[in-house]
């Protein structure tokens, strides 16, 4: 197996094209791009902006470069977020506390000086240094020169209004929280964010090896597919007669119980469920990245049971609920395919439940008619 090279646009920006790039395990890399940016809330900002994402796969780099800029611009035109941030300085007068220590150690008072702590609001905060980072970062990446041209031009704003170029760290990132007078910093840091974090796969020599989707030991990729499938259908499916929600924890109907029980009852958590409104039915979706068949003991190919046990015990387990959708639920499991497809569905105890492939391979027209085209048919058995 050929070993490929994992960069972040943040990190190693050497690389010349993406028309240079072409598979991974056999998927195009485009389509891997597309998973990432449906797995991202980035999406739902290009979505509002009528930018047809499917229709310019490659483009995706550049697509979330001009998003970030104008969001960017958007911001500066409002006015960029300040806040408090602590320093420390050697004063003529006091500010703040005084730092007893630094004023004695280095006799400033025999100077008329005084060491002092104190809070400054200011524009070089965290979250605009890091937006400043990320336009650094994309405009290495991006194809055209005009916008990599306009991720400069905003850079150089940012330092002449006076962001310094020093990245915050992971920390600092993290605790950052938005407040209802900086909510509309959001999209611009979701955008920076992804600038960051889209990490392009290459095919050349590198330190981790990338296995084919027929083996599921590649966490990163499973987990892409997961959210790249859930992001595709809250963004296409949201704006419609359906309500989509992911990571969704389902309650076993129990009766009784013993008084250790909790500390070993395995939980149910579902990838994806959407409910059609106007049907008044309930999809309850699983992702899988393998095979949809493997090889059983009197024949060649077989479904894997444990699957077929486990969206049984979803279904069934939460018929007595409250909610009426789960007596009217399908379940639907959706697997990787390259180059082959299936759409096999059995019905057992009122519960169709679906075994479909995506085909990866595919364009990224064709892949999102194949989502859509499986949900479509689990519907029309209503």
């Amino acid at each position: 197996m050929k070993a490929c090279r994992y960069m972040s646009v943040a990190e190693d920006l050497s690389i010349k094209s993406l028309d240079d790039i072409q598979y991974i395990a056999k998927i195009p890399v485009r389509n891997l791009w597309l998973l990432m940016l449906y797995a991202s809330d980035i999406c739902k900002e290009l979505n509002a902006a009528n930018i047809a994402v499917e229709e310019n796969p490659d483009d995706i780099p550049d697509l979330v470069a001009e998003m970030l800029c104008r969001r960017v611009e958007h911001r500066i035109q409002r006015n960029l977020s300040y806040s408090y941030q602590s320093r420390d300085a050697v004063l003529s007068r006091v500010r703040g506390r005084i730092d007893l220590l630094g004023t004695e150690r280095g006799r400033l008072l025999d100077r008329g000086k005084i060491a002092c702590r104190f809070d400054e609001l200011t524009i070089d905060t965290p979250r605009n240094r890091y937006v400043r980072s990320a336009l650094e970062a994309i405009s290495k990446v991006v194809k055209r020169k005009d916008l990599a041209h306009q991720c400069r031009s905003l850079d150089i704003r940012l330092r002449r209004m006076g962001v310094s170029q020093i990245r915050p760290s992971r920390s600092e990132v993290s605790v950052d929280r938005f407040g209802r007078h900086d909510v509309e910093d959001k999209p611009m840091v979701t955008a920076a964010h992804l600038a960051f974090n889209l990490a392009l796969p290459t095919e050349s020599k590198g330190t981790r090896q990338l296995f084919s989707p027929e083996r599921d030991n590649l966490p990163w990729l499973r987990k892409l597919f997961e959210k790249g499938v859930a992001g595709f259908y809250s963004t296409v499916l949201s704006n419609r007669c359906y309500r989509v929600s992911s990571g969704k924890v389902l309650k076993w109907q129990i009766s009784n119980k013993s008084s250790g029980i909790d500390k070993i009852l395995p939980s149910m958590k579902t990838d994806i469920i959407i409910d059609n409104i106007d049907l008044a039915h309930r999809i309850v979706i699983d992702t899988k990245f393998n095979s949809v068949v493997t090889s059983g003991w009197y024949r060649d190919e077989t479904l894997r049971s444990g699957y077929l046990y486990q969206m049984y015990a979803y279904l069934r387990s939460q018929e007595i609920s409250d909610d009426p959708l789960n007596k009217n639920a399908c379940g639907l499991f959706i697997h990787p395919s390259i180059g082959e497809d299936m759409n096999e569905y059995v019905v057992i105890d009122n519960h169709k439940i679906q075994f479909s492939t995506v085909n990866l391979a595919a364009s990224a027209i064709e892949i999102r008619e194949q989502l859509l085209k499986i949900i479509k048919s689990v519907d029309d058995f209503i």
